[in-house]
């Protein structure tokens, strides 16, 4: 079976995009899946520091964590995009790609290699403008925005490409920050684009302090009880909206993965 590569990509920065990346790699290398994962961000490289983070965490504390293989794409070397994405794919069950907040050939490369894209976005109508515009007094779509016609087209070369499909999924992270109307408005707005532009929407991360505290040491939600650490409720209230996130992406199962494993409580 060919590696299922997941693209995570939204022009806008400080959606939650790395932070999510991170997390359902990691969450399928704990499923025992084979994860590769190739930051495109040359210059912040969240994605990579996040696990290089992780890895020196566990050779200083002599821990076992599941780690994704990973790499960070740099053009300036003379890479080819397609060829590096070619080269972890082989080695994986699944490639998860991080991509920057700017739009540039190689993240349109990424996007029209993908199986699920998944544009992480902050409940308002301030990220949901990148997907689409909305009428100022009656809050109904007006019409796609570029963002949305960049990936129609990436979908459509794919198709072209190799007849597959991309499952589009947008994300909404950070939902409980929204006034309750706000939220609906956002909901119904949403909604409505995604019948006209093909995407399904899932809840995605909410904001919690947790998420920027493990990232100097390059851990995850999942890795609690590995360090010793006990779980809030609030921390086992994260744990279960990831596991609902990667639930929601509806990722195959390759056939020669082995049987889940549970998780700690």
């Amino acid at each position: 079976m060919a590696a299922h590569r997941i693209v995570f990509a939204n022009e806008k920065g400080g959606s939650g995009k790395s932070t999510s990346a991170v997390h359902v790699a990691v969450a399928l290398a704990a499923m025992g899946r084979r994860v590769a994962a190739l930051d495109l961000d040359t210059r912040q490289r969240t994605l990579g520091r996040y696990l290089d983070n992780r890895a020196a965490t566990m050779k200083r504390e002599g821990l076992e964590l599941p780690l994704p293989l990973y790499d960070t794409f740099d053009p300036a070397k003379g890479e080819d995009i397609h060829a590096r994405l070619e080269a972890l794919a082989a080695k994986a069950d699944f490639l998860v790609v991080d991509t920057p907040g700017r739009d540039d050939e190689y993240v349109r490369a990424a996007i029209s290699t993908a199986d699920t894209l998944v544009t992480p976005i902050n409940d308002s109508f301030v990220d949901l403008d990148l997907i689409g515009q909305v009428d100022p007094d009656s809050y109904k779509v007006r019409r796609p925005s570029f963002y949305a016609e960049l990936v129609w087209d990436a979908r459509k070369a794919r198709g072209k490409r190799d007849g597959a499909t991309v499952d589009w999924v947008v994300l909404r992270n950070r939902l409980q920050h929204l006034e309750a109307r706000n939220m609906r408005r956002v909901a119904a707005a949403l909604g409505e684009l995604s019948k006209r532009v093909g995407f399904r929407i899932i809840p995605g991360l909410s904001e919690r302090v947790i998420y920027r505290e493990l990232f100097p040491k390059g851990l995850t939600l999942l890795d609690l009880a590995a360090i010793g650490s006990d779980a809030s409720l609030g921390h086992l209230a994260a744990r279960g909206e990831l596991r609902e996130l990667v639930a929601g992406l509806q990722l195959p199962t390759p056939a020669s993965a082995p049987a889940p494993q549970a998780e700690p409580a």
